[in-house]
């Protein structure tokens, strides 16, 4: 009951109490306001309890529109208690001011939307003594479907085949809801690459075995505690896992091919000493999402010591993608969604 209590305080603060006083600086009745705020406040309820396990286009929406919210409340709550210390020192109208910052919010819920509808395309050069030729491939990561849609899906393979790649990997949380249809997981055949795939935390939490089966009748090479070498390359996949170990844990069990050029999937960026110490040339990872949006970034670089980007210990390298999708709030907000593209060329 005390954490239900704390929610509900928590919930009011962020989520009620911009909205009431903007539509109080905007002189709404209080009836009006209260139409406005009302829903607005329950809908996170609704859509995370009442909705938590439905499905269809309207559900879809509801959900989205109450995390898109979510997202915004943050900000709007920062937005609005900037404006409450001004108005105590000038003698501004209430309603210019609510009006600035209704414009301010939608200006930056646009930019952050379509930041998280168009991933950016970040090209990682890296070189190898191990290569006899250029190799370029594509990663991504957290793209969400479910979550997501298939017409998101279907913007990413686009993208990821106009860069020409050889293969694409997919780093984990591709899916996140259950009974994600394999007709949805369609786009995924135009490639005609071959596709590599490990899985994340968020495919654990869902119908798992079924996953892997639609996407193997699709053509992916679902890497579940192994590796395959092909060419001059050795790729290895290791199932998500909560402990921060796992790497250690199943790494011993897989035999590393130190002549070949050696790439790890695993869907969190824990483990590069690990790597390391196997003789793993490239670590690819996902997981953080570089925390999405400011300011829960904070929160992500607490817990996480790689958390976007390239890291280097001797001779492995830790790549980060910061997320090809989102998760929660269809929404960017100091951060990119992500496309990689590495270009590993011979030393």
């Amino acid at each position: 009951m005390r954490i239900y209590l704390l929610l509900l305080l928590l919930s009011a603060v962020l989520f009620a109490y911009p909205v009431w006083r903007l539509g109080d600086w905007l002189h709404l009745s209080a009836l009006a306001n209260s139409l406005i705020t009302l829903p607005l406040f329950l809908s996170q309820f609704f859509a995370r309890f009442v909705l938590r396990n439905r499905s269809g286009r309207l559900v879809y929406a509801c959900r989205g529109a109450a995390d898109f919210f979510l997202g915004l409340s943050p900000l709007l709550l920062v937005l609005v208690i900037a404006a409450q210390i001004l108005l105590s020192v000038t003698d501004w109208p209430t309603e210019q001011v609510a009006i600035g910052i209704l414009c301010i919010t939608v200006v930056i819920a646009i930019w952050g939307l379509r930041r998280a509808w168009q991933p950016d395309i970040v090209v990682v050069p890296l070189t190898s003594k191990k290569l006899q030729r250029t190799v370029r491939f594509a990663q991504i990561s957290d793209v969400h479907i479910g979550s997501r849609t298939s017409r998101f899906l279907s913007r990413v393979v686009d993208s990821v085949i106009a860069q020409n790649p050889e293969f694409l990997c997919i780093t984990g949380d591709f899916i996140d809801q259950r009974e994600v249809t394999l007709e949805k997981l369609r786009p995924l055949a135009r490639f005609k690459g071959p596709i590599y795939y490990c899985i994340g935390n968020h495919e654990r939490y869902e119908d798992l075995e079924q996953i892997v089966t639609r996407l193997e009748t699709l053509g992916v090479e679902v890497l579940r505690n192994r590796s395959l070498e092909t060419g001059e390359l050795q790729l290895i996949g290791i199932d998500d896992h909560g402990s921060p170990k796992q790497v250690a844990r199943v790494l011993p069990f897989l035999t590393v091919r130190r002549d070949l050029y050696s790439i790890l999937l695993y869907h969190r960026p824990h483990g590069l000493a690990d790597a390391h110490e196997h003789g793993i040339d490239l670590k690819i990872s996902g997981h953080t999402h570089a925390g999405q949006i400011v300011p829960f970034h904070l929160a992500v670089n607490k817990v996480f010591e790689y958390r976007k980007g390239l890291y280097r210990l001797g001779d492995t390298c830790l790549y980060v993608n910061e997320g090809t999708g989102t998760w929660g709030p269809t929404l960017r907000l100091g951060t990119r969604s992500e496309i990689t593209l590495f270009e590993l060329s011979p030393a």
